[in-house]
């Protein structure tokens, strides 16, 4: 069994609802959900006239291989709205690999480890929640020390879901 981390996120339509059905999604065609990180809110990196994401990390127990597992994804975010108009557009749903075992792959259409992970807090914030002695298998930090030498200025803050319809 392989041990993956992914990190889903949206901006666009129910952003909360949008995240469980990815998590739903993913149990149902990629494999067992074995640790996730509380919900971040975070502006939106890139354009900034977007409304903000919720982000999460999930660590998985799965069957699949890399390629197979990016095609599963794939299919969950066109089944969920994901529409790829814009690079660091906004989406209903965008689901990354950051790491599969100790793996790195460096391919036309998947880079394991995620090559910008480091760079960016709403990413290292819930992957430190629930990770935080993982080392990244190139630049042998863990996870916690990247967080901390990690200059992206964004705020990262846990979410609160309020009882207001989106």
């Amino acid at each position: 069994m392989n041990k993956a981390y992914l990190l889903t996120g949206g901006n666009l339509g129910n952003r909360e609802l949008n995240l469980s059905l990815a998590l739903d999604h993913i149990t149902e065609s990629c494999g067992k959900v074995t640790k996730q990180s509380s919900v971040y809110e975070t502006a939106a990196w890139g354009p900034v006239s977007q409304p903000a994401y919720l982000n999460q990390v999930l660590e998985i127990e799965t069957p699949l291989s890399p390629a197979d597992l990016m095609q599963q994804l794939l299919k969950i975010e066109k089944h969920l709205g994901r529409h790829r108009e814009e690079r660091y557009g906004a989406r209903t749903i965008d689901i990354d690999i950051l790491f599969f075992n100790n793996l790195t792959l460096d391919e036309d259409d998947l880079i394991i480890p995620h090559p910008r992970l480091y760079t960016r807090r709403f990413v290292l914030v819930p992957l430190n929640e629930i990770a935080p002695r993982l080392v990244h298998p190139i630049l042998q930090l863990t996870i916690n020390e990247l967080l901390i030498k990690c200059s992206d200025p964004l705020d990262v803050k846990k979410y609160i879901a309020s009882d207001a319809a989106e």
